[in-house]
């Protein structure tokens, strides 16, 4: 069968390994990457497949509703698996409005384009919405994240993303819009921008800096690495029922002091340092507003429905992300502009 799949924020560092994975895997399908390469969005993230005759890349901003009408008017894309997204919390709290703006407002957009070009004709049409475990808010130290846990967001980033899944599934029952919308917990791999926390902090020890973490570093997550999800959205794009929601997760809870000292001891050995030395790096700062205590997620569905698991343990993950970074230190002193610079500044020093 061939497609046209639209994915949005396909330069940045989820979206980079879905839009790789599907152009080398699917040459039938033509993949259009949509991004505004804002500072998270990055080309040379897909520098491997740039040429390949099924990729097309095109700059531009969901929340252009001009621009994306007459894009999918020219386009006429069947399907669409929508990741771009403000995602950082920390951002979150400093500019609520730019998250509602992508998050919320860029949805309905995309929504409203896909709804007005194929609503004569659903058949073989599909709107994926890659969303976050953090849209159901917090856990005390017992229990998980499952399809039909209540939503309660607790953060600007998380609220907004509860809102944009709250519009997909009202579209599907208003419009019948065919969707699947996929929860997933805390990514970790390569290519990703280091404002999050296993990126930072290699980066952070390989400059001897500070390794900043927050309150007490008691707070869990449950991380998953970067590919296991791409081929998680794979599985779910072409065998996921439609209207239906799907958690993807690690099986992998870590406190986050627990995480950086395991990441201080993979950096030493690798970095050949004495023993210790990253681990003299940490610092504890003032806890961040509405910290959520923990996320953890219920992956039994996405497991017993379509046979997905996580393929790498966590130590396996951690170790082939740290070499990756080690190995693409030019990338790394890229995305260190003095933007983020300044942003790490400010949210940190």
């Amino acid at each position: 069968m061939q497609k046209t799949i639209l994915i949005t924020g396909g330069a940045g560092f989820i979206g980079s390994h879905v839009v790789r994975l599907f152009v080398n895997k699917y040459p039938n399908y033509q993949i259009i990457n949509l991004d505004s390469l804002t500072y998270a969005g990055n080309l040379e993230n897909l520098q491997d497949i740039e040429d390949k005759e099924n990729y097309t890349f095109i700059k531009g901003d969901i929340t252009d509703e001009v621009f994306i009408n007459n894009l999918f008017e020219v386009e006429k894309p069947d399907s669409v698996i929508h990741l771009a997204a403000e995602s950082h919390v920390d951002r979150s709290i400093t500019d609520p409005l730019a998250f509602a703006k992508t998050n919320i407002l860029g949805t309905m957009i995309l929504l409203n384009a896909f709804k007005n070009l194929w609503s004569a004709n659903w058949e073989n049409k599909l709107f994926y919405h890659v969303s976050t475990d953090e849209v159901y808010g917090t856990l005390g130290e017992t229990g998980l994240f499952t399809e039909t846990t209540a939503y309660d967001p607790n953060s600007p980033y998380s609220a907004s993303k509860a809102s944009s899944d709250h519009f997909v599934r009202a579209y599907g029952e208003t419009y019948n819009l065919p969707y699947v919308i996929s929860n997933c917990s805390n990514n970790y791999g390569s290519y990703q921008f280091p404002e999050k926390l296993i990126p930072l902090f290699i980066n952070n020890i390989i400059n001897n800096k500070a390794l900043p973490v927050y309150g007490d570093g008691n707070y869990t997550r449950d991380w998953l690495y970067v590919m296991d999800h791409a081929i998680a959205i794979d599985l779910i794009f072409h065998k996921g029922v439609v209207t239906e929601t799907y958690n993807i997760g690690g099986f992998n809870e870590w406190k986050n002091i627990d995480l950086v000292k395991l990441l201080c001891q993979q950096m030493d050995l690798k970095l050949k340092r004495e023993s210790g030395s990253s681990e003299k790096l940490i610092t504890y700062v003032k806890d961040r507003p509405g910290h959520d205590l923990r996320y953890a997620i219920d992956a039994t569905k996405i497991n017993k429905e379509l046979g997905w698991e996580p393929s790498v343990t966590f130590q396996e993950g951690l170790s082939k992300t740290i070499d990756w970074y080690l190995d693409n230190n030019e990338w790394l002193e890229n995305v260190n502009s003095s933007a983020y610079k300044n942003y790490y500044k400010d949210q940190y020093e």
